[in-house]
């Protein structure tokens, strides 16, 4: 187990005021289990843009686990949910290339609307996934292999 876990935290700006809150579960979490840690923050354009940052990161060998945040909606142009499969894929493959941990918290709502009510639950859900993120982190960092 090492001291500090760093840590690269890759946001897309779509929808950046629910996305944001993946980040602010994620360090709280951290902080409440008493796990010392240094995040970089990195903003992207949006979710297909996570992939190829992350697997940079990766082989720059300065982190020890990336999580990447985005809400990839429906806007009615294109499919979001292949977006979303491409996004996943593309961490996973990431991941694979490079051996460090790459975590999604890329969420894709079936009927996501910026009303009040989904921009609420999204902004309260984001926190609670950001925190499952820094759990899953720190889970993975510990093992011994």
């Amino acid at each position: 187990m090492t001291d500090t876990l760093k840590i690269a935290f890759v946001k897309a700006r779509w929808h950046s005021d629910i996305v944001d809150q993946a980040l602010v579960g994620f360090e709280a979490d951290m902080k409440s289990a008493g796990r010392a840690v240094e995040i970089t923050a990195y903003d992207v354009p949006g979710a297909f843009e996570m992939p190829l940052l992350a697997k940079k990161l990766g082989e720059s060998g300065k982190f020890d686990a990336i999580v990447a945040a985005a809400l990839v909606v429906d806007g009615g142009i294109y499919r979001h949910d292949f977006v979303a499969q491409a996004v996943v894929t593309g961490l996973m493959d990431a991941q694979m290339a490079t051996g460090v941990p790459t975590f999604s918290v890329s969420l894709t709502p079936h009927h996501f609307q910026p009303s009040e009510e989904h921009t609420s639950f999204y902004h309260a859900h984001f926190v609670k996934k950001g925190a499952e993120a820094a759990h899953a982190v720190r889970l993975v960092a510990d093992l011994d292999v």
